[in-house]
């Protein structure tokens, strides 16, 4: 399958679906994106999930702008542009018209998820009081927090990992009998990241990942 974003083949990832069955999606590593057909995202096992997050920890979530006209894979036409809301975290992704499917990023993926979100004021002025400059999650770019909170590069908001949540999910997915406690001291991957230029996703992504390990 083509990439709607670089046009470059994408990766065929199998996966455990529901009752048994097999799941295949398709990965772009150098968007950083994913095209799931119609339903595929609903029919992924929960051990799936797990993958998938795995997998974004160690690629990453920051990748080069889309072009603004995104083709469909299957049919050739125009991907719409549709925005939604996960509780409080706005995400968008790409879908088609006659419902063959979607092309959504990492980035989004987790915000779909709920597992990340964007940072409250007190954290805005915490880390202002702490760093000048962070990276941003869907680009890579340096945010000057003296001059704001919004990416200059792409318009992304700064957000975080949400630790608890995360976790949380992530142990139900993996172990839904033996979900395991919160590790208290994951964390302090926010406080990692204060102590040099880095994105908050990602330092958070890294931390988590690490705790899956173990």
């Amino acid at each position: 399958m083509i990439c709607p974003g670089c046009a470059a083949e994408m990766e065929i990832v199998t996966l455990d679906g529901h009752s048994g069955a097999r799941v295949e999606i398709d990965l772009c590593r150098a968007c950083h994106a994913f095209w799931f057909d119609r339903f595929e995202s609903l029919q992924l096992a929960p051990r799936s999930v797990v993958h998938l997050f795995q997998m974004m920890s160690e690629e990453g979530t920051a990748a080069g702008p889309l072009p603004r006209t995104l083709i469909c894979p299957r049919c050739r036409s125009s991907l719409r542009l549709a925005h939604d809301m996960q509780h409080t975290t706005s995400f968008q992704y790409w879908r088609c018209d006659q419902d063959h499917g979607r092309f959504i990023t990492f980035l989004n993926f987790l915000r779909e998820k709920d597992f990340i979100r964007p940072l409250t004021p007190e954290q805005i002025a915490d880390l202002k009081a702490s760093v000048q400059t962070v990276n941003c999650a869907n680009c890579g770019g340096p945010v000057d927090l003296a001059k704001g909170t919004i990416c200059p590069h792409c318009g992304s908001p700064l957000t975080m990992v949400d630790m608890k949540r995360m976790q949380e999910v992530l142990a139900h997915y993996r172990d839904a009998d033996r979900p395991r406690p919160v590790d208290p001291a994951v964390p302090l991957a926010l406080e990692q990241a204060k102590e040099r230029q880095a994105s908050l996703v990602e330092s958070g992504l890294r931390a988590v990942l690490d705790w899956l390990k173990t």
